[in-house]
């Protein structure tokens, strides 16, 4: 009976690597000839701290070791890049029985259904046996989208990468890295910004000014004045908190656009979810709380559910404006915490504490 170890990053990595421990021993003994396979799971905060798919083939050789397990597996969130392709897996060459998968590489939709095809197709690789063709790794839409790449490995630590192309692969990359930041739960982690939030939207949504306002403005105005409210929040999260990637922490162009870009999508995205959760709480406060007849005495003229959905606009863009500033109550281990996974969260607050120490020492020699 063979035994897999799954050695995933904390947070999202984990919840996908346990997700396949319930799923793969069906899939692979389909696979390989019927045997009964055991799958077990461990969380590595130490395997988070590599920067590199040999740097964690090391740490999974290691646990492979410690737990006596017949083959091992990273399960990553940290974007692989070799020759600026995005690299989906490493299989050791050094190490004969562990690999490395980088989930980013699989995109930011069905991330488990692919984790789970990809690992068939890196333990056919491990044990030089298992049917592979049907794992659906090389579907149809699959090469359509972004086309994945078997080829043998230019170095002594890695014989076998999976990588995709550079463009098409490019862009299933970011999603990837966006998906592993769960933007969803951004807001959910900043009490500040959410409380500030709330309280503006309560006072907007009790405002005869702001239902006046709501009523006067046109359609255009109004999805202006929302674009430039989760405008507003994001870049304010972004440059209050230090979240954009600096040149003299990744040298590298292409990784720091690949940073920048899956920070500026994943705080909008995050900003973008509170604006629909407080424009529903809103909807329903105004629609129990204020009496038609009371808002058509303020607004004149007939009383319709649009008037409502006006009211619930202000009052969310109102509050979202206002979360921006809360936002800046935050410290900054907080909204790394709500606007990325661990292992990046960790990457982060070491960039920062590296800026400090090199302010420190800035300061210390000015003096002498």
């Amino acid at each position: 009976m063979p035994l897999l170890g799954l050695v995933s990053d904390p947070d999202f990595p984990s919840d996908i690597a346990e997700s396949l421990a319930g799923s793969l021993p069906e899939r692979l003994g389909e696979s390989f000839n019927g045997d009964e396979w055991t799958v077990e799971v461990v969380s590595d905060p130490v395997a988070a701290g590599r920067s590199s798919g040999k740097e964690i083939l090391d740490a999974t050789e290691r646990q492979r070791e410690l737990h006596g397990w017949d083959y091992a597996v990273g399960v990553t969130d940290l974007p692989l890049r070799r020759a600026r392709n995005p690299v989906l897996a490493d299989i050791g060459a050094e190490h004969e029985r562990v690999a490395v998968i980088s989930l980013p590489a699989l995109g930011g939709f069905q991330p488990q259904r692919r984790a789970r095809q990809l690992l068939v197709n890196v333990l056919g690789e491990l044990t030089d046996s298992g049917d592979r063709s049907g794992s659906g790794l090389y579907s149809g839409p699959t090469e359509l989208l972004a086309p994945i790449r078997r080829e043998r490995a230019d170095s002594e630590s890695i014989a076998v990468r999976y990588r995709s192309t550079k463009r098409r692969g490019r862009a299933r990359l970011l999603s990837g890295m966006v998906r592993s930041n769960t933007p969803w739960r951004l807001v959910l982690g900043m009490s500040g910004a959410l409380a500030a939030a709330l309280a503006t939207s309560v006072f907007a949504l009790t405002s005869s000014t702001v239902w006046q306002i709501a009523d006067m403005l046109g359609p255009w105005r109004q999805i202006l004045v929302v674009v430039l409210a989760v405008a507003l929040m994001a870049t304010w999260l972004i440059v209050t908190h230090n979240l954009w990637e600096k040149p003299e922490y990744t040298a590298d162009r292409e990784q720091r656009l690949l940073y920048n870009s899956s920070t500026a999508i994943t705080i909008v995205t995050g900003v973008s979810c509170l604006y629909v959760v407080l424009f529903v709480i809103n909807l329903a406060g105004g629609l129990f709380l204020i009496d038609p007849e009371l808002l058509s005495s303020k607004l004149g003229g007939g009383i319709g559910f649009g008037n409502y959905l006006g009211l619930a606009w202000a009052a969310t863009s109102m509050g979202v404006a206002a979360g921006a500033l809360g936002s800046g109550l935050e410290d900054d281990a907080t909204v790394r915490r709500a606007a990325y996974g661990y292992r990046e969260a960790q990457r982060r607050a070491n960039q920062q504490r590296a800026e400090r120490a090199d302010e420190a020492d800035g300061d210390s020699g000015g003096e002498r």
